[in-house]
């Protein structure tokens, strides 16, 4: 059973002048840099800060506001050793007291940090750390499908709310704040947010619950902006977590998220590009298609995508080479997800990017119109609707019109639905607009290419039947 002991405050000014040297917790994953006590009057003063705190003891202490000045250092690390005591949240009413003064305890603190009215010197910044790490880095409970061994995307009626959220909650917006604060000191802060602390939230990204990612999510991104000497450790730790989704498990709560921050980064990239960034986009962001699961977080993978383009066009044909190679063969689905893709990408793309891999793509295009799935085939022709890529074909349309032909005229022939037959029409009748003479040499070279293959077949069925007489015979 926890304990609640009641503190009153403290009449006299001289109990605790200064701000106190603490001891360090047990099972603190932090790395923390050595203090030496100043005098050995100072250590008298905050025997109560300097003790380690009984994990079944939960002081209720007063406000920060109703102590004197001198003496808010020594009570504003109690706090925050009352705050690292854990609670069991299956059970709603155990221990429902104490938490409610865990609750209220992190309140206070949320609102000091946020007020900057208590400047928090190395020591609090480094107790302060100790205790959100002592919180937050824990290991994240079974995943949903591990349990059920379910292969799909949990639905959002069945999404995993974690039971300990109104605690996790408010530690993680007591580091947002500190994170945010324009009292704190960078030079200070990266001592203790350090990269350990960061691999340590990347961890954290898989998490199921959608609520955590999203503070993961805003407190990373605020870190990679405020730390700069952090930014090259937070990409490589990124890229790792990518790689491992990648080539190893396939199954990652957090990638969505971390694409969005990477969506921000990748827009503040100066030019020219650093070959670093080259290779991260190769290497991690376009095998990123390669995944089942690439719905859940295509969006952001799109944006990202189409963001190194239009920093720099000349990365188009490496970005279309790579959709192509990974390009769906069986899911209909996914290829629609490309597809609208493939259409991001060639509104920037600039004419010599696009001759470089015109012959790959139109190729793949032709299939994705012959598709029996309706929605491919209409979503490959809409393409012809987007006034730049049309543009991009006329130029290109004595490549072009050759290798798409004769997916046209089968559509035109034998595609079961009547809107893919339409819109079909509509882009042969584009291409006979563009250039008459190059059309008709394509239609007359398809109907020799018809007519030599219905011969070859004549041929066939004629040896075939031979073969049947002669086998009679010998019978």
């Amino acid at each position: 059973m926890f304990k609640i002991i009641k503190r009153g405050k403290k009449s006299s000014k001289g109990d605790a002048v200064e701000p106190p040297i603490p001891s360090s917790l047990p099972n603190a994953p932090v790395d923390h840099a050595s203090r030496i006590a100043t005098s050995a009057v100072a250590s008298q003063h905050v025997t109560l800060a300097n003790a380690t705190p009984d994990p079944s003891v939960v002081e209720v202490l007063p406000l920060l506001k109703e102590v004197a000045l001198s003496e808010r250092h020594v009570l504003f690390i109690r706090k925050l050793q009352i705050c690292c005591v854990q609670f069991d949240f299956s059970d709603t009413v155990k221990c429902a007291r104490q938490k409610e003064i865990k609750r209220q305890t992190l309140t206070e603190l949320i609102d000091l940090v946020q007020s900057g009215s208590c400047k928090m010197n190395e020591i609090m910044q480094e107790e302060l750390v100790r205790m959100i790490s002592t919180n937050l880095f824990r290991c994240l409970p079974p995943a949903s499908h591990e349990n059920t061994g379910s292969e799909g995307i949990e639905e959002e009626d069945d999404m995993y709310l974690d039971p300990s959220w109104p605690h996790l909650q408010l530690v993680y917006e007591l580091l947002l704040r500190y994170v945010m604060s324009t009292e704190m000191d960078t030079k200070v802060a990266k001592r203790y947010l350090d990269h350990s602390f960061v691999l340590k939230l990347l961890d954290l990204f898989d998490s199921e619950d959608p609520r955590e990612r999203e503070y993961l999510k805003t407190i990373l991104h605020r870190i990679y902006g405020k730390f700069m000497v952090h930014r090259p450790f937070i990409r490589n730790g990124i890229n790792n977590v990518f790689y491992r989704f990648i080539f190893e498990t396939e199954r990652h709560n957090g990638i969505g998220e971390l694409l969005e921050i990477l969506g921000s980064v990748i827009n503040g990239f100066a030019l020219p590009m650093k070959e670093e960034h080259k290779l991260f986009l190769v290497r991690a962001l376009i095998p990123l298609h390669k995944p089942k699961c690439v719905s859940a977080y295509h969006h952001q993978l799109s944006y990202c995508i189409t963001q190194f383009v239009e920093k720099d066009y000349r990365l188009a044909d490496i970005v279309i080479r790579g959709l192509l190679k990974y390009w769906p063969i069986t899911n209909c689905g996914k290829e629609v997800l490309f597809l609208n893709e493939l259409e991001e990408v060639l509104e920037g793309t600039q004419p010599a990017e696009f001759q470089r891999c015109l012959v790959p793509l139109f190729k793949q295009l032709g299939r994705s119109i012959n598709s029996p799935h309706f929605q491919v085939a209409e979503r490959a022709l809409f393409l012809w609707n987007n006034e730049h890529i049309v543009d991009l074909i006329a130029q290109n349309r004595r490549a072009i019109l050759p290798i798409i032909f004769e997916p046209l005229e089968r559509n035109m022939y034998g595609h079961w639905n009547q809107a893919v037959h339409g819109l079909t029409s509509n882009v042969r009748r584009m291409f006979l607009e563009m250039d008459s003479e190059l059309f008709e040499e394509c239609e007359k070279e398809y109907n020799e290419k018809a007519a030599g293959a219905s011969s070859l077949v004549e041929q066939r069925e004629r040896a075939w039947k031979k073969l049947e007489e002669a086998a009679s015979m010998v019978g």
